[in-house]
């Protein structure tokens, strides 16, 4: 059995909240979750063509079968139960009445907004951690690692791969994609897909996008919508505070899970991986995601930005947390030089900053005289 760290969360919300919500991706892990947390509730999957039917047809009828709650799985599949789950919510005192999961957070943001705001908490639950696995699985090398992704049957149940985010992608294209946009070219929006994988790490360039796809700027915007609110990507957006004003607005684009975004760039053995041009932006975007990752998980509040001015010094990762802010470069090499830490030193004369650190795949481990910290990466993830 997998340990989330969100469990104690969830428990909380459901103390403090008449409802909970746990929003993530397909298969990250909710319905797992939510069962072991609540196993007294009844459990109604909605993607159940006869429970999505009565619900959709006779919603009142639907939730009347269960005046002590329910976990109602997938809720995004039939929109409509929010407002009626409104007058149940505000009709009866008890909290964590409902657990709802769902998968598609334009849907449900368009949901939320207009009925259930203040009457529900929310919670984003992503693939496994790294503080997550077992130590079996910690144990693994970085490009393991990057190439196994977080996704729990593939750990859970020792799933090849390649095989299992194949299987993903078309799935999620016939199912998610379909049900938010009318997207008729499945074929194309693969590509767009595949096309996004080859720019991680690199700052959105939304023409370039169109002309190589084929669609215009509008549709290149809707469909990185699309996989956003599905948490398929994550847009870093620009740090805007401090430093200086010449700073570049782009945010930079990620994919939530590197095993997926590998499965999209056909790199399946780590042999692949080592020789790929591909590898340092992977290896960045697996710590980036897995900082990420632990913000959500603990309810720290952190937000994460990039910083870049337009002379090209640029800086992987910013942690901001109140008032602490730390800098973060992040580098795949197994061996220090000094050159890891030339923009953290020139960006430190900008503005104030807390801490500063250089995230590598060796083992030495130190501190430098300008108060840079020269860390390992399973260090800093497990701190």
């Amino acid at each position: 059995m997998l340990n989330r760290e969100l469990t104690s969360s969830l428990k909380l919300y459901a103390q403090e909240f008449r409802s909970v919500l746990l929003v993530g991706p397909r298969q990250s892990g909710k319905t797992t979750l939510v069962r072991q947390c609540f196993p007294e509730k009844p459990y109604i999957s909605l993607e159940n063509p006869d429970e999505r039917m009565l619900a959709d047809s006779d919603p009142r009828a639907f939730l009347g079968r269960f005046p002590q709650g329910a976990i109602l799985d997938e809720i995004q599949r039939v929109p409509k139960l929010f407002n009626y789950l409104q007058e149940i919510l505000d009709n009866s005192k008890k909290d964590g009445l409902f657990i709802l999961t769902g998968s598609n957070n334009i849907l449900l943001q368009d949901s939320l907004s207009q009925t259930l705001a203040g009457r529900m908490g929310i919670l984003d639950l992503l693939p496994l951690s790294y503080r997550e696995l077992s130590a079996e699985y910690r144990n693994k090398t970085l490009s393991e690692l990057i190439l196994q992704g977080g996704y729990p049957e593939i750990i859970s149940k020792n799933r090849q791969a390649n095989l299992w985010y194949s299987s993903y992608v078309r799935t999620y294209v016939e199912r998610d994609v379909r049900q938010l946009k009318n997207i008729e070219n499945a074929m194309l929006f693969t590509k767009f897909l595949k096309l996004c994988a080859g720019r991680i790490g690199q700052q959105l360039n939304i023409s370039a996008l169109s002309n190589e796809c084929g669609i215009d700027v509008k549709t290149v915007n809707s469909w990185l919508s699309v996989l956003e609110s599905t948490y398929i990507i994550k847009l870093l957006q620009p740090f805007y505070q401090n430093f200086n004003k010449r700073i570049v607005k782009t945010p930079k684009l990620y994919f939530i899970d590197t095993g997926l975004a590998c499965s999209l760039l056909s790199i399946r053995k780590k042999e692949e991986l080592a020789h790929s041009h591909f590898r340092g932006a992977l290896v960045e975007n697996y710590l980036i995601s897995e900082c990420i990752k632990n913000g959500l998980n603990t309810q720290t509040g952190q937000a994460f930005y990039y910083w870049r001015d337009n002379k090209g010094l640029e800086i992987d990762l910013i942690i901001q947390n109140a008032d602490l802010v730390e800098l973060i470069e992040i580098k795949a090499a197994q061996t220090y030089t000094d050159d890891f830490t030339k923009n953290l030193r020139a960006i430190m004369k900008l503005g104030e900053i807390n801490e500063s650190y250089v995230l590598y795949d060796g083992l030495l481990e130190f501190e430098k005289s300008e108060g840079i910290r020269v860390w390992n990466w399973r260090s800093f993830l497990t701190r």
